[in-house]
C-alpha cells in the first residue's frame, strides 16, 4: 500500500513554551527515529483564527523553526517545510471541498466547542468552518499513514479517513479500471502474475485474508510498477476501485504532563508559561513565585503536595528519590517551599542548556535555516505534486 509516513504541523501563533516541548516536540524527535516523518509549519490554519494578525504569524514562523531543531527534531531525519509554500495544499483542499457534505463539517466536535473557547475572535468564516478539510488536506497531499494526536484530536482524523473513502469511492473507479488493471498484472511477469490472480481469488471467494496480506506483499516487493498501477492492483486486489488517497490512522500520543506556572494548563492566554528558550534569570524568578499549597502560610507549617502546582512539575522533573524527599519534606514542615522549588529550576535549566547550545546555531547563521526549510518544502513539494496528478487525473482535470 502507501509508505509508513508521519506528518504533523503545528500553527505559528506565538513563542512555544515546555507544554509544547513535552506535549509535541519530545515525540516528534522519537518519531522521526521510527518513521518518515514530514513537519510543517501550518501557516494558513494560524489565519483561520489570526487572520486580522498576520504579523503575529509572520513573527513566529522563523522563530517556531529554531525551537523545533533546538528541542532536537534533526532535518537529516525529518522534512520540514512551510505549508504555504506547497501551493499543492490549497488545491486539494479546493478539490476535496466539491464532494465534502456541509453537515460533514458542522459536526466537527472543536467546530462548537472553538467557537465558545474563543469567543473574542470572528470565526463566522468559511476559513474556520472548512480548517478540518484543510487539515485533511494537507494529511491527505502527503498520503500519510500516521498522524499523532492527542485524544480531542482523533474525530479529525476520522473525518479525514471519510473524506478519503469517499473521494477513493467516487473517483477510484475507472472507466478501464479493469481493464487497466489486467495489464498491469502482466508487468509482475507470468509466474508472479499467476500468483497474483490465484491469492485475489482466495481472497475474494473464499475471505482468505491470510492470501490478501500476501497479495499485498507481493505488490510491494515488485519493483517494476509504476505508482499508478501498484495502486490499481491494490484495489483490484481487494475487490474495490484504485486507491488513490490512503486513509490514515490517529497515533494517540500522551497529553503533555506539564501544568501552567498556576497548575492549570500551560497556555500563553493564562499568561502561565515558561518559554523554551527563556532567559534562566526570568526562569528561576518564576518558578520562585509559583504559588503553593495555600495551608502553608508560615516556614513551619505543614503542607501537601497534592494540592500544590509545584508536586506537577516534580511528576516530570523528579526521580522517585527526590518525590519521596517533597513528600516527606512538605507533610512535615522539614523543607520549605523555596527549598522544594530548587531542584525543578535546576532541573529546567539543565534539560535547556542542549536546546540552548543547538538554536545559538541557527540564530547565528539564519541562511542555515533558511536553506534547510528550502530543502524540505522543495521535497514536500515533489511528494504533493505527485498525489496532486493522480487527484486530477482522477477527476479528469489533465485534459490539458
Amino acid at each position: 500500500m502507501f509508505p509508513d509516513r508521519v506528518l504533523s504541523g503545528m500553527r505559528p501563533t506565538g513563542s512555544l513554551h515546555l507544554g509544547h516541548y513535552h506535549g509535541v516536540l519530545k515525540n516528534w524527535v522519537k518519531l522521526q527515529q521510527e518513521y518518515e516523518c514530514l513537519f510543517f509549519v501550518a501557516d494558513w490554519h494560524a489565519l483561520t483564527t489570526h487572520y486580522d494578525e498576520p504579523q503575529v504569524i509572520a513573527d513566529s514562523v522563523w522563530e517556531m523553526l529554531i525551537d523545533w531543531l533546538a528541542a532536537g527534531v534533526d532535518p537529516a531525519q525529518a522534512t520540514l517545510f512551510i505549508q504555504s509554500r506547497v501551493p499543492e495544499h490549497a488545491e486539494l483542499h479546493l478539490l476535496l471541498s466539491m464532494v465534502t457534505p456541509l453537515g460533514w463539517l458542522e459536526r466537527v466536535p472543536t467546530y462548537k466547542d472553538q467557537q465558545e473557547k474563543l469567543s473574542d475572535r470572528d470565526l463566522s468564516t468559511y476559513g474556520f468552518l472548512g480548517y478540518p478539510l484543510l487539515q485533511s488536506a494537507d494529511i491527505l497531499i502527503y498520503r500519510a499513514t500516521r498522524v499523532p494526536v492527542g485524544e480531542d484530536q482523533v474525530p479529525h482524523i476520522e473525518f479525514t479517513r471519510e473524506i478519503a473513502r469517499r473521494f477513493n469511492h467516487i473517483y477510484g473507479r475507472e472507466p478501464d479500471f479493469e481493464e487497466k488493471a489486467l495489464k498491469a498484472v502482466k508487468k509482475l511477469g507470468a509466474k508472479k502474475a499467476r500468483l497474483y490472480h490465484e491469492l485475489r481469488t482466495r481472497y475474494q471467494e473464499q475471505g482468505d485474508t491470510e492470501a490478501l496480506a500476501a497479495g499485498r506483499a507481493l505488490l510491494e516487493e515488485a519493483q517494476n510498477l509504476s505508482l499508478g498501477d501498484r495502486e490499481r492492483l491494490f484495489g483490484y486486489l481487494e475487490g474495490g476501485g484504485k486507491m488513490i488517497l490512503s486513509e490514515p490512522e490517529a497515533l494517540l500520543t500522551e497529553a503533555s504532563r506539564l501544568p501552567g506556572l498556576d497548575g492549570q494548563k500551560m497556555s500563553k492566554s493564562y499568561h502561565n508559561t515558561i518559554g523554551l528558550r527563556e532567559a534562566p534569570d526570568s526562569i528561576a524568578r518564576k518558578i520562585r513565585t509559583m504559588p503553593t499549597d495555600p495551608a502553608r502560610v508560615r516556614r513551619q507549617d505543614p503542607g501537601n503536595p497534592a494540592r500544590c502546582p509545584v508536586w506537577q512539575f516534580h511528576l516530570v522533573y523528579s526521580d522517585q528519590e527526590r518525590r519521596r524527599w517533597v513528600q516527606e519534606g512538605c507533610t512535615t514542615a522539614g523543607i520549605g517551599c523555596l527549598e522544594c522549588k530548587q531542584p525543578i529550576i535546576d532541573a529546567i535549566l539543565e534539560e535547556q542548556k542542549p536546546m540552548l547550545e543547538r538554536a545559538r546555531v541557527y540564530q547565528e547563521d539564519p541562511t542555515l535555516l533558511r536553506s534547510i526549510v528550502a530543502d524540505g518544502c522543495e521535497k514536500a513539494r515533489k511528494l504533493a505534486q505527485e498525489t496532486m496528478r493522480e487527484v486530477r487525473e482522477a477527476m479528469g482535470l489533465d485534459y490539458l
